[in-house]
């Protein structure tokens, strides 16, 4: 009698958890609202892509991508918070080539291989900029004066072990030493170049437009293989013999380990909502490169690229040993 009622007990356990298990796998998905992190602040462009990427997505998958700002740490306080939450694919978050570089250099706990790699959503190149009128007319004055004046020359930039100070490492093992002064705060790096604390900003020019557009900064190189077509007349870094060639790329991630199928969809309804008019418009206004979009297994191998590139110039310039 025993043994009969501890067979009928498991019997039970496994019709409960069977009907359990595909009640799971059936389970329409999304139904419910997705946590969209942003790992930097408020204002900034991550968090404006961030937002408007989750508003154009929204009717696309039926349910709310509510946005939270987790910054620090270069990105990743919002990605722990990513990589501690179920791999159900109710959490997903942004990352960009910065955040990247700290995985680089060693600086992280996690792995890229801990990441899934859902979509690129920008790729923007990586420019040098001046004051308009200040004492640099292009990007050969600034050279000169460089080459005249190493380490005099003050370079605004993220910090180090980033992909500004990799370019600013790269030009100086070419003879043209400048100084990095690092500063996480957007704002503070731009009022330095503007009243003359420091000379050069390292930026993507989509997040100084109002500074563009107003006459107060200018670009005097991109550093990419060819120019960028909303500057035509400023040189690439290719053409001047340098070969850095470091974008800024935004993405959104989720946690490795989500089911193949929801990741499908995520890419799938992110893919769909940058074809629309009004994101390709706010694209075009960040100067991204109107190629960005990329997901799938190719995103992943292009990850892995750059990942590797990074580590390969940080060694090469003493950041990585």
């Amino acid at each position: 009698m025993k043994q009969r009622l501890l067979l009928c007990a498991f019997l039970c356990f496994l019709v409960l958890f069977g009907g359990y298990a595909g009640a799971l796998a059936q389970e329409k998905y999304p139904s419910r609202p997705i946590d969209f992190i942003c790992t930097w602040g408020v204002g900034g462009g991550s968090d404006q892509m961030v937002r408007t990427l989750a508003k154009l997505t929204e009717p696309i998958l039926g349910v709310p991508l509510p946005v939270s700002n987790k910054p620090g740490a270069s990105g990743n306080s919002g990605t722990t918070d990513l990589l501690a939450a179920k791999e159900d694919g109710y959490t997903i978050a942004n990352y960009i080539a910065d955040t990247l570089a700290t995985v680089a250099a060693g600086q992280t706990r996690y792995k890229s291989e801990d990441i899934e790699w859902i979509v690129r959503t920008q790729n923007m190149p990586s420019f040098l900029f001046v004051k308009t009128d200040g004492p640099f007319a292009d990007i050969h004055a600034l050279l000169k004066a460089v080459k005249e004046n190493p380490n005099k020359i003050k370079m605004a930039g993220l910090g180090f072990g980033t992909i500004d100070d990799i370019t600013l490492r790269y030009l100086a093992s070419k003879g043209y030493k400048m100084t990095l002064v690092p500063n996480p705060n957007p704002g503070e790096r731009y009022a330095s170049v503007l009243g003359g604390h420091n000379e050069v900003l390292y930026e993507q020019a989509g997040d100084i437009r109002q500074y563009l557009e107003a006459k107060q900064l200018k670009p005097v190189i991109v550093f990419a293989e060819k120019r960028f077509p909303a500057f035509p007349e400023v040189p690439c870094s290719k053409e001047l013999g340098f070969e850095i060639f470091m974008p800024q790329f935004r993405c959104v991630i989720a946690k490795k380990g989500v089911p193949a199928d929801r990741v499908k969809i995520l890419s799938d309804a992110f893919v769909k909502a940058m074809q629309t008019p009004e994101w390709k418009k706010f694209n075009q206004e960040q100067y991204a490169d109107e190629a960005s979009t990329l997901a799938g297994p190719e995103f992943g191998r292009w990850v892995d690229g750059e990942l590797k590139t990074m580590q390969r110039l940080m060694k090469e310039f003493g950041i990585l040993k």
